[in-house]
Formats: C-alpha cells, structure tokens, sequence
C-alpha cells in the first residue's frame, strides 16, 4: 500500500499521468471540433439536397401544368408521372399542392388518403405566398426528426401550386451516432499506446535520475572515483556531464585551495604597494619586497615583530581595526602626532598606511577577526605636489589681492574728495590703471600655463632663422635697456642656421629673460645675447646674460617655480607676475629643449636654453 501511493509521488508517475491527460485532453478538443464539424456539413448537405429536389421538381411541374387543352386527369397523370420518378431518388414523401393547398399527389401510396386533403403547415402557407426558401425541422408524433422544404410552383407567371418534400432525419443521425463511437474507441486505444509510451519514456527519463541520486551520495560519502555514465547528448547526458565534472573539481579542491594560496603570495611579494598582514596578535606573518623596502629592513627581520610598533602607530591605536578600514599617513611631512619621523627611521618618506581587518567566518558567517591586512603607498610626490598646489592657491590669491586692495584704497580716496584735485586724481588714476595692467597680465600669464598645462596649446613650428630672432629681441629692448643706462651687446654670428620653432613662443621666452636681466641690472650694466650650434648639430643654445645683482645659490632650485621670487618687493614693484620664467620653460620644454640658469650673488645671471636645428623636409 504504501509502495503504491509512493509510486504515485514519483517523478516517473507524474510524467505517466501528465503524458495521459494532454492527449485527453487534445482528443477531447479535437472530437469536439471534428464531430461538431461533421454534424454541420452533413446537415447542410442533407438540407442542400432537398431544396435541390424540391426546387428542380417546382420548374418540372410548372411546365407541366402550362399545357394548353390538356384535360385535369391528363395533367395528374403528368405530375404523378413526375412524382414517382423523383420518388426513386429520394428518400422522402413528395407532395403536390394546387394553389388552396389542397393535395393533388402524394408519392406514398399509404398516404394516399391525404389526395384532396388541405395540407396547412406553415412551409406551404409560405411557399403558396411565394416565398422561395422554407424549410422546417420537425418531430413527428413517432419521435422521428425529419425535415421539410417545400417551394411554390409557377406557372405563367402566376403561382398554381406547391411542392412540398418531408425526409426522415434518422439516417444522418445513426450515422453520426457510429462516427461518435468509432472516436470513443480511438481516444481509449490512444490513452493506452499513451500509457504504454509514457512508462517508457518516463523510465528513460527518471532512472538516470536514480542512478545520479545513488551517485551524488557516494560522493557526499567522500568516494570521489564515482563516475556518472553518460548516454547521448542531451539534458539528461548534460547533466551528468556536469555531474562527472563536479566531482572532478571536488576531488582536486585541496590542491587547487594550496595553488590558490601560492598564487596570492606570488600577488602580495610583487605589488607595487607594500603589503604587511599580522595574525590577531598584532604579529607580522607576511611581507613583500615593497614594504621591506619602504621600510629600510629586511623581510627577515620585519616577521614576529608587532605590526603597531613597526608603523609607528600611536598608543591609541594598538587595538588592530576590527571594524572597517582605518588610514593613517606616515612620515616627516605628514605623520601622526606620536610619529613625526617615517617607518622605520625614514625621514625621505612620506606613506599611508590602510588597515583592514580579515575576518573569520565559518559557513559563510563572520565570526571574529582572525588578523590585519597593512597596504603601504608612498605618497611623498603626492603629498609634494599638494604642497605646490596650496602654496600656489595662496600666491594666486595674494598677487590679485594687493592690487585690487590697491585699486580700492585709490577709489576710496578718489570719491573722498582726492578727484576735486585734477593732479592728485590723475596720479591716483594712473596707479589704478598700472594696477590693472598688472592685474591683466597676471590673469593672462595664467591662462597660458593653464593651456601649456592641459595641451591645449599647439605648436606651429617653422622654420625660423636664429640669428634674425635674436637680433629682433636685441633691437626691440636697445631702447628701454639704453633709458636704463644699460648696455646690450648681440655676440652671435649672422650664418648660424635655421630652428624649427613657433616663433611667437620663441620671442615670448627671449622677451620673458630679457626683460627679467633688464630689472635686475643696475646702471652701467650689459646684457648680452649669444646663440651656438651645439656639437650634437641636432640642437642650438640660446643664452642671455647680464651682469646684474645675481641670485643667491640656495634659491637657484626654486627659480622656475609659478610666482617664486627671489626679491618679492622689488619683482613686484616692477611689476612682474612671477610667471615670466615657468612660462618660458613651459615653452622651451614643449619644443623639446632644456632651459637652465646660472648665477652668482652680485655677479650677474645666465640663462641658457636649447632649440631644435631645423632639418630638411621641415621636420627636427
């Protein structure tokens, strides 16, 4: 009993009954639609016959009935004549009607005494109105179905009579009756190949199932040599296919767990960050060359020590992270309060620090913190770069505050009554507009490194004579130079060669040191202007001269940085930005020269830059 109703739950039974109720079910559709369809078309037909009887039995007896000096018992004789031929050929009672209805021939002799009788049924009340099409379905007191058609007969052109067709249904009925049941035998037959053929296939469908169950269980039992036979190539095959597979990948699940665990210390010893990771003790277990090498120590002597102690961490962070993340910045520059030097002693070094707890879990929740992952980067060009980016914010910032303070101290002054004063006014308005002018070239000196900074700038080398842009800075300053009581001396020869060059950067960078020798030479002074081809003949060396106040030996590294200068009240009383020669390196090194300066504290200054030579066909 109990066998039974477990086979019932099976797989295998369900797909049996599943299998059974679809063709029922489509036989069921399909008998409904094909006896619902044979009933119709045989209906029609049965209907479609008797009108035709009836209609061709109407024109016969008309022409009948038209002929001229025929006696009454001679034209009887011609429709019973006429009846009984029809007779043979159908399986119904034929009646002839004259006009009142009244029966003239009937083509069953045991209706004879219907002959003279009123047939009063609706279809002939109709059909003597001349109404064409009637047709009746009725029940006779035998329970009989039968139909009726009858249609008027005419007769030079006036409607004489009728004819009138009653036919037994039965026939059609029996024979739907047999079709019904030739269908119930079909759909039983159906359900019995149905049961049979689902048995089968319901075996070859679930006894790889079992056969699988057994298996899967064997490797649960830890017996990975188990092997699931694969017969064909479809799901079920698949399916064992991917079965056989699985128990491939677990049976080598240690070794590729050991693979796994080289290959992440392979990873850890060669990242470019410095990686550390401790035990829950705080004690290093692991370190890669990186870290040993921020740190100044061998990896030797990094494991076993206290991962707090190494870094350097503060007191209140000996409790490794057991949360979340935690970043902490070591180093000179930029080291926690309790740490001012770098790791390990380096003073070099600037390194955050990223703390990470690795976590415990067992089935697959966290259950404590098992030790620390230390991931090391050495930020000291970032933290420099941040450096120039905040000194650079307030040096912007000052150079256009002091001239706007400027500009309003002078306006305030100019609407307290100082504009009443046209000399006082025009003194002040001229500050104004030097301050604005200053303020101008501050802003457009700006823009220039801005767009030198993001590429924006394109070169359009030509190629240039050297000489001729030399000469023309040297003609363009000899007067301001010669107002100044200085002196300017062009030593370079007029067949030196030819650049390829933007020439309007080229004569920015000339103007940008020229001017620069100009206000940092005292009267009485020279500057010179030189130009060389270098022995590489690839290359030409620019240099300007001057014989001025020099600039001290510890602020020469500094020269070329954005708004650094050497003397700040007297660079800015002359109204210099302090762009003047970051724009020229810019510029230089976009040409893919060098530009370097020389000087000496009372002495003079040179600056000496490089171009490169122009070669046929335009290019360097």
């Amino acid at each position: 009993m109990f066998r039974g109703a477990a086979f019932f739950r099976s797989v295998q039974a369900k797909l049996i009954i599943v299998y059974m109720l679809l063709i029922l079910i489509a036989m069921q559709l399909i008998g409904v639609y094909f006896v619902s369809a044979m009933k119709t078309s045989l209906t029609n037909n049965f209907t479609n016959d008797l009108k035709e009887q009836a209609e061709l039995l109407s024109v016969l007896a008309g022409q009948n009935w038209t002929g001229s000096g025929e006696a009454a018992e001679d034209k009887t004789a011609s429709l019973r004549t006429l009846v009984d031929n029809f007779s043979s050929m159908s399986s119904g009672e034929i009646q002839v009607l004259d006009v009142s209805g009244r029966v003239l021939i009937t083509s069953l002799s045991t209706h004879a005494d219907l002959v003279n009788s009123k047939n009063t049924q609706t279809v002939v009340s109709r059909a003597l109105q001349g109404i064409d099409d009637n047709e009746e379905y009725i029940i006779d007191e035998d329970n009989v179905r039968k139909k009726v058609v009858a249609k008027p007969v005419v007769s030079a052109g006036k409607i004489v009579g009728a004819i009138y067709i009653v036919a037994s249904m039965q026939s059609l009925y029996d024979t739907m009756q047999r079709i019904n049941g030739i269908f119930i035998s079909g759909v039983l037959i159906a359900l019995c190949l149905t049961a049979v053929l689902g048995v089968i296939l319901a075996h070859t469908v679930t006894q790889p199932i079992k056969e699988m169950t057994k298996r899967a269980t064997a490797v649960a039992e830890g017996r990975f040599h188990v092997r699931m036979p694969v017969f064909g190539s479809d799901e079920i095959g698949q399916l064992g296919e991917a079965f056989n597979h699985m128990t491939s990948r677990l049976q080598g699940v240690l070794a590729l767990n050991e693979e796994e665990k080289e290959k992440l210390s392979s990873i850890l010893t060669n990242m470019s960050d410095g990686v550390i990771a401790a035990d829950e003790s705080g004690s290093v277990i692991l370190v890669n060359r990186v870290a040993s090498a921020m740190l100044g120590m061998r990896e030797a002597d990094i494991i076993g020590r206290g991962i707090s102690g190494l870094l350097d961490l503060p007191e209140d962070d000996e409790e490794l992270p057991s949360a979340g993340l935690r970043s902490i910045i070591l180093g000179g520059s930029g080291g926690t309060p309790d740490s001012p030097g770098g790791p390990g002693g380096r003073e070099d070094l600037t390194i955050k620090a990223t703390l990470s707890p690795i976590h415990r879990r067992e089935s697959g929740t966290e259950v404590g913190v098992s030790g620390t992952i230390a991931v090391l980067q050495d930020i000291t060009e970032q933290e420099r770069l941040d450096t120039l980016r905040r000194e650079f914010v307030a040096n912007v910032s000052h150079e256009l505050r002091t001239p706007l303070t400027t500009i309003k101290s002078y306006t305030e002054a100019l609407e307290d009554g100082a504009l009443d004063d046209r000399a006082v006014a025009g003194r002040f308005v001229g500050v104004i507009q030097n301050e604005t002018e200053r303020m101008i070239r501050l802003v457009t000196d700006l823009l220039q490194l801005s767009r030198m900074d993001s590429k924006e700038t394109a070169l359009r080398r030509k190629k240039a004579d050297l000489f001729e842009l030399v000469e023309e800075v040297a003609e363009r300053f000899m007067f301001p130079l010669q107002g100044k009581g200085i002196g300017i001396r062009l030593k370079a020869s007029p067949d030196l060669g030819t650049v390829n060059v933007d020439r309007d950067q080229i004569d920015q960078v000339l103007d940008n040191v020229v001017s620069n020798a100009m206000k940092y030479t005292t009267e009485g002074g020279e500057v010179t202007l030189d130009a060389y081809r270098l022995e590489d003949g690839l290359r030409y060396a620019v240099v300007v001269s001057d014989t001025g106040i020099g600039i001290p030996k510890e602020e020469l590294g500094r020269i070329f940085e954005r708004f650094y200068r050497v003397d700040k009240a007297r660079s800015r009383g002359m109204g210099g930005t302090g762009l003047g020669l970051a724009i020229a390196r810019e510029i230089v090194e976009a040409h893919g020269g060098d530009i370097a300066i020389e000087s000496e504290l009372g002495q003079g200054t040179r600056v000496t830059f490089t171009l490169p030579a122009y070669a046929e066909g335009g290019g360097e």
